[in-house]
């Protein structure tokens, strides 16, 4: 690979910014297409496509073999509560190939016992969150019920373009949530980007299975293949208190 390109990939990986190699296999040219400029590009649907499988893979049109190395950051899952669904999502997420992180200002919650092999902040969102540079390949869950804590980080989400977002409460808790959040000047357009009730529609009671629940919908986001869609019926099928 040519310096000047490879330097230009390590760029973006750095940044935590999607690319995909591609190579001529004919000629052994090469050339680095960054995602802001795939659209552009004359391989558009074969490279989104490609980032959105994160998959590389082999290319031939018509006479041209083509090879697509995808260059895609690694999924992270930033989790605001480090309560009993964190202690079973935090497991189930790193098995689906998420890193994880868990955001609590509570001390007595937020602590290296209860979430072992997972990076833990004891601290308030709006601090921590700007510092983990959280971005679109990025899942946050906040599962607090406690607005001090659930809202900034909703807020930061959002405004990071994170690929899930996610929030713990019935339709009701979530209904008074998107008016305190507009009342802070966040579109409600923008707001329509939360899941919540959090989860997919499974029937989910105890805590693991609403963990199960919520991996589920934040795989779907990831691949990009739209979640089933949730009843509107009430109480919330994951059996979350309003």
């Amino acid at each position: 690979m040519d310096l000047s390109l490879l330097e230009e990939l390590n760029a973006e990986r750095a940044a935590r910014r999607a690319a995909v190699v591609v190579t001529e296999l004919g000629s052994g040219r090469q050339r680095l297409v960054k995602a802001a400029a795939v659209e552009a590009d004359p391989l558009a649907p074969q490279l989104a496509e490609a980032l959105r499988t994160g998959r590389s893979g082999m290319l031939t049109l018509g006479n041209e073999r083509l090879f697509l190395a995808v260059e895609v950051p690694a999924p992270r899952l930033v989790i605001t509560g480090a309560v009993h669904i964190a202690q079973a999502l935090a497991p189930m997420a790193r098995l689906a190939g998420l890193d994880v992180t868990i955001v609590d200002p509570r001390t007595a919650f937020a602590t290296p016992e209860r979430f072992p092999h997972v990076e833990v902040h004891a601290e308030w969102p709006d601090v921590v969150l700007p510092r983990l540079g959280i971005d679109a390949f990025t899942a946050v869950a906040a599962l607090t019920h406690d607005p001090k804590i659930d809202d900034p980080a909703l807020i930061e989400a959002l405004a990071r373009d994170c690929f899930y977002i996610g929030a713990l409460g019935s339709r009701r808790t979530h209904a008074t949530r998107l008016d305190r959040l507009a009342e802070k000047g966040v579109p409600r357009e923008t707001l329509a980007r939360i899941h919540a009730p959090i989860g997919l529609d499974i029937g989910a009671a105890s805590p693991a299975e609403i963990a199960v629940s919520i991996v589920a919908e934040i795989v779907g986001e990831l691949r990009r293949r739209p979640a089933a869609d949730k009843r509107a019926s009430e109480p919330a099928a994951s059996g979350q208190a309003a």
